[in-house]
């Protein structure tokens, strides 16, 4: 196996800086689970639940 194929690639400044400022952590996790919440909300309204 050649060396490209064994270790993954080095990722960018700004993908380090993505995953390490907490700010925008924080807010991709509050993205996501109001998406969630979003999905779930409509499952039951399609149950017949009322909210």
């Amino acid at each position: 196996m050649d060396d490209q194929a064994r270790y993954a690639p080095k990722p960018t400044r700004f993908t380090v800086f993505q995953r390490t400022f907490l700010p925008l952590q924080i807010w991709r996790f509050a993205v996501i689970n109001l998406k969630m919440i979003d999905i779930i909300r409509r499952g039951h309204r399609a149950m017949g639940h009322h909210d």
